[in-house]
């Protein structure tokens, strides 16, 4: 039998001090696919990621998005321990161009020499530069390394388009509770890499405190469950009983999804406002307390009510945007902790205030004024303080204020126009007892002229989106 040479022995017996010296999380990392939790739309049996991991046929570049905890990088390694192809790894916070350089050239001469193809691992990709992800494009287009990214930005966003497009997108979910419990079991009870050799008593309503507030993070409950074993002293027959005060001072907060340039700040005041706009208060406070616990930017909360007020509420309650207005001004006086009662009641005004959208009357007579050119103001609209004597601006005008009722029926559109209507009142609030007041004065001006009323260009909310780029 041949001996260990003491390089060996010293090697194999530093390996084995690092390994145990290792967080709870990275030394549980699921080595193989059996041992890999959740994620089963992607990886379960028979799907298309896991065929070609077993078969060892990964010959396209993945992208492998989703939050912290979910799994990417154990996918990732997964595929290092199954595939025959070279692994390399790196991360895009401490590589550059040169290490992409490097990994290629040797990629290269390797599969030129030994007919071996190499898979390259970027975790966190998304902090890559464009010119960083430009230098690995054509070594993916032309295959010398199959890319593996990782990342928990949008890759829609964050990755360069022709990489996207040459790469297949894996969506992965936060892990369920079944899925978080099933690895702190394990790992309570791995005599190898867990806790298997000690002699664990875990409370249910502990367990359920863990698996709860980690928030589908598997290593954020492992971490957890790590803090409360070493940190529990044993009991007189050698036991660590680990009790719900234990699991809550272990895990005192639940881990937000939540980041302010990601998908998660704009799909939660997404919510939000979608909320607001339904007249749902419940759902609005939700949402607002998830983005103040998360450490948004309260002004920014403020200025997206402001902009509803005007937008989804309107003239059915005029006072919507002064209750937002005067809710920022409140919170610049105020600021945190106290400053959340201004936004809570500007959020439950505006929540159960009449809705109405009719100031988007505007983008319909935007897209008027751009479809039409150029035309000119009727004279009897022209500012008559400058050229009335010599060219007649403002001949013909009647001033309302001499009528009776402070109306007159008068024309106040371009000719080419005359009769066009943009703005439709809603019935709601305020607005419907403005509706009656318009009508009639519309009904004096179109039977006075004999004017024929006809709609004005129809906007659709992707117009309305480009319409509101150009004013800026």
């Amino acid at each position: 039998m041949k001996r260990a040479s003491a390089p060996d022995l010293f090697d194999h017996a530093s390996q084995e001090t690092l390994q145990r010296s290792q967080p709870l999380a990275a030394r549980m990392r699921p080595r193989t696919l059996d041992e890999y939790v959740g994620q089963e739309e992607i990886a379960g049996p028979g799907r298309l990621l896991r065929r070609a991991i077993e078969a060892d046929k990964l010959f396209s570049s993945i992208l492998l998005w989703g939050p912290p905890g979910t799994g990417k990088t154990t996918l990732a390694m997964i595929i290092a321990n199954t595939t025959q192809s070279h692994f390399e790894q790196i991360n895009a916070v401490m590589s550059g161009v040169a290490d992409i350089r490097r990994i290629t050239a040797e990629a290269q001469e390797r599969l030129k020499m030994y007919r071996r193809r190499t898979i390259l691992l970027i975790d966190e990709i998304h902090r890559f530069n464009k010119s960083q992800q430009d230098a690995l494009l054509p070594h993916v287009e032309n295959g010398t390394v199959v890319l593996i990214g990782a990342t928990t930005e949008n890759p829609y966003f964050e990755v360069i388009g022709p990489l996207v497009s040459r790469s297949r997108v894996f969506q992965l979910k936060p892990l369920s509770d079944n899925n978080v419990r099933d690895l702190i079991e394990r790992a309570v009870k791995d005599p190898e890499r867990g806790y298997g050799n000690l002699a664990i008593e875990i409370d249910e309503d502990a367990l359920a405190h863990l698996i709860r507030v980690a928030g589908g993070d598997a290593r954020n409950a492992l971490n957890a469950l790590e803090l409360a074993v070493e940190s529990t002293p044993l009991t007189t027959d050698n036991q660590i009983h680990l009790t719900l005060e234990v699991a809550q001072e272990s895990i005192q907060r639940r881990a937000i999804l939540y980041d302010k340039d990601g998908d998660a700040h704009y799909d939660t005041i997404s919510a939000f406002i979608k909320s607001v706009r339904g007249s749902d208060p419940d759902a609005a406070l939700y949402w607002l307390a998830k983005m103040l616990y998360a450490g948004e930017d309260p002004r920014f909360i403020l200025r997206r009510l402001m902009i509803l007020a005007g937008e989804d509420i309107g003239l059915a309650d005029p006072l919507g945007i002064v209750v937002a207005n005067a809710a920022a001004q409140a919170f610049e006086r105020m600021g945190l902790p106290e400053g959340v009662y201004p936004i809570v009641e500007a959020t439950l005004y505006l929540s159960t205030a009449p809705k109405s959208n009719s100031a988007g009357a505007y983008f319909r007579a935007l897209k008027q004024v751009e479809a039409e050119g150029k035309i000119d103001v009727p004279q009897h609209l022209q500012d008559a303080n400058r050229d009335a004597k010599a060219l007649g601006h403002g001949q013909g005008y009647q001033y309302p204020h001499s009528f009776e009722g402070h109306h007159v029926a008068q024309n106040y559109l371009p000719e080419a126009i005359k009769g066009m209507r943009f703005y439709e009142p809603s019935d709601q609030g305020y607005e419907a007892q403005a509706a009656d007041r318009l009508d009639r004065w519309r009904k004096a001006v179109e039977t006075t002229l004999s004017i024929e009323p006809h709609a004005g260009p129809e906007v659709t909310e992707q117009e309305i989106i480009g319409l509101k780029k150009k004013l800026k």
